[in-house]
């Protein structure tokens, strides 16, 4: 049986996370886990009147990434995960606490789930964090065009952003490899295509090397 490895990718809203995850699944054989953004049926409410439905929101986001993270600890081989419950919790539903978004007595329920999961997933292999300019992130939402996200305040992705260094920063669950996607197009440039394999490979090389898959020419 292949040895079990994951990949998870870290990143604010319109970082390139599954660009990255589309990259890395052509290049290798491996299986991708995605956030369930679409399967929320509190996301658009949630948009409109955050204080009512924040709470309901990351619950159910909570949840479903636990679901997905038990799965991908039962695929063997290498897996990939565009986002962690780590962000659910450490980044967005802080945020809404802090935003007063999510009150102290739901907070406390949530906090106490979270924590409970944290004793029952594996953390990842290796943890990529992507960092970009708050310009580019604002760009690359109003390019793929999500009808809710298009009104997203620049104060709350810049709160997002303040804790995402925050959290990286004291994260020691796994090897951590930033990398900066303002001019990284690793979709359509073969020397960036490259570097991202190089830097990925070397901390994660026998895993990668088994299941590299040599592109048409």
């Amino acid at each position: 049986m292949p040895e079990r490895r994951s990949i998870a990718i870290a990143g604010n809203i319109g970082a390139g996370k599954s660009s990255l995850v589309q990259f890395l699944t052509t290049t290798y054989d491996i299986a991708p886990f995605y956030e369930p953004n679409d399967e929320n049926p509190y996301l658009p409410d949630f948009y409109k009147d955050m204080k009512r439905w924040g709470f309901h929101s990351q619950l159910f986001f909570l949840s479903n990434k636990f679901r997905i993270h038990q799965e991908a600890d039962r695929v063997p081989g290498v897996v990939v995960l565009d986002r962690t419950i780590y962000e659910d919790a450490e980044i967005f539903a802080t945020a809404l606490h802090q935003m007063r978004r999510i009150d102290k007595r739901d907070w406390a329920t949530y906090w106490g789930f979270y924590q409970t999961i944290l004793n029952a997933i594996q953390p990842p292999d290796l943890m990529i964090y992507l960092q970009c300019s708050m310009r580019t992130l604002r760009r690359r939402i109003k390019l793929r065009g999500r009808r809710m996200e298009q009104d997203i305040p620049l104060s709350y992705l810049k709160r997002l952003e303040r804790l995402y260094e925050r959290w990286i920063s004291s994260y020691r669950l796994s090897e951590v490899l930033v990398l900066e996607t303002d001019r990284l197009d690793y979709i359509h440039d073969l020397v960036d295509r490259l570097e991202v394999r190089d830097r990925i490979e070397a901390l994660l090389p026998q895993a990668l090397e088994r299941n590299y898959r040599p592109q048409p020419k």
